[in-house]
């Protein structure tokens, strides 16, 4: 196989992949001229349609998807090869994809990892936020981050923070004219801000325990977001309770901004984890990501 063909297999599995040319050409850092001109050429040469094209959308075609399903498990064995191979050099180099919330990266990812990138300038990562309990290995990347209990047992899991807690909180002036919520179930006779969860695409039901005791409440109310820092700008303006991390209501209640109910309903729970596939090699740039990460016990 000519070198040229073989980047025209590589171009068209990005392209397949990322379901759209101008990803793939940020991804592959080309335009997407030329990447749509590799495509076609590759499927003159085969003599099929690989992909199904529209205006709106972009997926591969049942031979797409054939040759797509082959190229996979060698492109990816390449991939991890020429990572291992950087343990060669002089210093540990490599790129990256994680996926976590922006929570995560906020408080976690971003506070570790930047002192480390500032001194490696060959390893490269990406972050990528997502409230989605995104699928790892489909989609790519090369770790994610997810409480304890929602990693799946395949996966290597590294504890990367402390447990957690979810708090119910409100802001005074939303408080002071309505009866302060003495059980879960109090909370359907608030206005409560919503989160939806990509997915189950659904609204997200606020998860309660007590004395052996768990409840779900599905709440409702006038505000409904997809990230967590738009929830608590929301409530400190009292448009309603929230349900946020405690770690980033604390101030605010200390300061008397917020007020926190509920207390002994909401439990701490396994802390954020980095996990990633068990057959992943270890190369040094990703050990040395891994490691910074870990979490110290006091």
């Amino acid at each position: 196989m000519r070198r040229e063909e073989l980047g025209d297999l590589m171009a068209f599995r990005r392209v397949a992949e990322e379901r759209s040319f101008t990803r793939a050409a940020a991804r592959l850092g080309t335009s997407q001229s030329s990447l749509s001109l590799i495509v076609r050429r590759l499927e003159e040469r085969l003599g099929v349609r690989l992909l199904t094209r529209t205006t709106r959308s972009l997926a591969p075609t049942e031979p797409g998807e054939r040759l797509l399903a082959a190229l996979g498990p060698a492109f990816d064995s390449i991939e991890q090869e020429l990572e291992v191979l950087g343990q060669y050099r002089d210093r540990p180099a490599g790129s990256f994809r994680i996926t976590a919330t922006q929570h995560a990266i906020d408080t976690v990812l971003w506070p570790k990892l930047s002192p480390v990138l500032r001194h490696n300038p060959d390893i490269r990562v990406e972050l990528f936020s997502d409230l989605a309990l995104t699928d790892i290995v489909a989609e790519r990347f090369d770790a994610g981050v997810r409480f304890g209990e929602q990693v799946e047992k395949d996966m290597v899991a590294v504890r990367i923070a402390p447990d957690a807690r979810l708090v119910v909180v409100g802001a005074p002036d939303y408080l002071a004219n309505r009866p302060t919520p003495l059980s879960p179930r109090d909370l359907t006779q608030h206005d409560c801000i919503t989160t939806r969860l990509p997915t189950y695409g659904g609204i997200y039901a606020w998860e309660f325990e007590k004395d052996g005791q768990e409840l779900r409440v599905r709440v409702e109310g006038q505000l409904i977001f997809n990230d967590v820092g738009q929830v608590l700008r929301a409530t400190l303006d009292g448009y309603g309770l929230a349900f946020l991390f405690e770690d980033m209501v604390c101030n605010h209640v200390a300061a008397g901004r917020l007020m926190q109910v509920l207390d002994d309903w909401t439990p701490p729970f396994a802390g954020y984890h980095l996990y990633y596939p068990s057959r992943r090699h270890a190369s040094p740039a990703f050990s040395l990501l891994v490691n910074a990460l870990r979490h110290q016990k006091p």
